[in-house]
């Protein structure tokens, strides 16, 4: 494992957010934020104008603070914005749908150099393109000077193209459970950077850059999944979701999940400080891949495992018979990633 190199160069005391000013840093990040496929007016106006083809607008919002979400000697600026872009594409891809816009809202200090938000902004570029999206519009404000910290507010569109939106809340006992996607590599990614090393280099990539499988959201619906989710806190966590959401008992099996998920960089990784992969495969979030129910025979697309099936019962989840939470515990993890804990 080798050591960090800084990835924050020294700022130009002359090129920071708060000589360069509010209207000059948006036309140098919006400059970076490439065009949307359906956007009529982008940004610039007031606000921003998107055809819909299908109708329906979807829509979700994710928070990023800075020292929590995400450390600037950790990743760079083009990182930051990737994983920015990421976290809301997915949930986009988990209802089916595909993504069409952000909208980007920012707080940061006045020191802030601009140099490092244009690089946040081509990260986000680079997210979007593959779908014609792009950031269309936002709002950016001076944070508290003692916080120090950035803060991104993220909100992604999408459109489902005609089909039904996949929710949390239909899943039925008799379905199949099935993922797509990494699961613990990010969480290997983190253990890595927690303790000053930046290799394996795959693990850091993941953690720095999720790579969510966002095209197997719109194959799944296509596929008839009942209910989905983005892997995002983790995946006791959110089969928990889709368990307390359908009023259904899910079962994993260990077997399938150390058979497939247990690769690459996690268990070199885990034999290097003395744990166990398979708590980051159940407990690690921030991979960003999908998990979803079939109903019982279905074809999986592409790509998916089936990892567990759907019963009757109380709402909960469990791996062998061995309820979710005590799993974690044995493994010396929370289910999974909680705010406020």
């Amino acid at each position: 494992m080798s050591r960090p190199r800084p990835l924050v160069p020294r700022p130009d005391p002359a090129d920071t957010v708060g000589v360069v000013g509010e209207f000059g840093v948006i036309s140098r990040v919006t400059a970076r934020a490439g065009t949307a496929r359906l956007a009529e007016v982008g940004p610039g106006d007031d606000a921003a104008v998107l055809r819909t083809p299908d109708g329906r607008v979807v829509a979700c919002t994710d928070v990023l603070v800075e020292g929590r979400h995400f450390r600037r000697d950790w990743s760079s600026a083009e990182d930051v914005g990737h994983k920015a872009a990421a976290a809301n594409l997915a949930d986009v891809a988990a209802m089916g749908a595909v993504p069409t816009a952000l909208l980007v809202g920012l707080a940061c200090p006045a020191d802030t150099p601009a140099a490092w938000l244009e690089g946040v902004a081509a990260g986000m570029a680079a997210e979007c393109a593959p779908f014609g999206a792009a950031v269309v519009g936002g709002d950016t404000v001076a944070s508290a000077a003692d916080s120090g910290a950035v803060v991104l507010s993220v909100t992604a569109l999408g459109d489902l193209g005609g089909r039904a939106p996949v929710t949390r809340g239909g899943a039925r006992p008799g379905d199949v459970v099935a993922v797509v996607g990494r699961l613990g590599w990010s969480a290997c990614g983190l253990a890595v950077l927690r303790r000053g090393f930046t290799s394996p280099a795959a693990a850091v990539a993941a953690h720095r850059r999720p790579t969510p499988p966002y095209a197997d959201g719109p194959a799944a619906a296509d596929a008839g999944a009942t209910a989905m989710c983005d892997v995002s806190d983790g995946l006791l966590a959110d089969v928990g979701h889709l368990a307390a959401d359908s009023g259904v008992r899910i079962d994993l099996r260990r077997a399938a999940l150390t058979g497939t998920f247990i690769t690459g960089p996690l268990p070199q990784v885990a034999a290097a400080l003395g744990g166990d992969p398979l708590a980051w495969v159940l407990t690690g979030g921030e991979d960003h891949a999908l998990v979803a129910t079939f109903p019982p025979g279905a074809e999986l697309p592409e790509g998916w495992t089936m990892i567990g099936d759907v019963h009757d019962g109380e709402p909960g989840v469990r791996v062998d018979e061995v309820p979710a939470r005590q799993v974690a515990a044995e493994l010396g993890e929370a289910t999974g990633h909680a705010h406020f804990r």
